[in-house]
């Protein structure tokens, strides 16, 4: 298991706030780690890298399709996607080298996600 996927287990979902998550590797353009079970086909990993780049504000307004999911934007930033559906949300973060996703159930807490940038940012840096 490489540091990536450690980061996932360890900071995300042993907090038992998220269910799934990824990271997506900008430069390489693909998921480079992800938990037991979550596949992130290549088509959405490459839009939520052109979201950050290019859509943000076409996010904001008409929410994101996500691995054949609707959710609605709820917040959205130069860093940061939160979304929300019936079933539960969504939350999209982008550091300088990756973008992480992770789902999440209603009644969670995707803050969660926050501390693993912040982690991640720093293995990084």
């Amino acid at each position: 298991m490489n540091q990536l996927q450690a980061l996932l287990n360890d900071s995300l979902i042993r907090t038992k706030h998220v269910e799934n998550a990824a990271i997506i590797d900008i430069k390489e353009r693909k998921v480079c780690a992800s938990t037991f079970g979550f596949n992130v086909p290549p088509e959405n990993a490459l839009n939520l890298i052109s979201t950050f780049h290019k859509n943000l504000l076409q996010v904001r307004r008409g929410g994101l399709c996500f691995k054949e999911k609707y959710y609605k934007c709820v917040r959205a930033d130069e860093h940061s996607i939160y979304l929300q559906n019936p079933d539960g949300g969504l939350i999209v973060v982008k550091t300088k080298t990756f973008i992480l996703v992770a789902t999440y159930r209603v009644g969670m807490y995707p803050s969660v996600c926050v501390e693993a940038v912040e982690k991640l940012g720093k293995k990084n840096a």
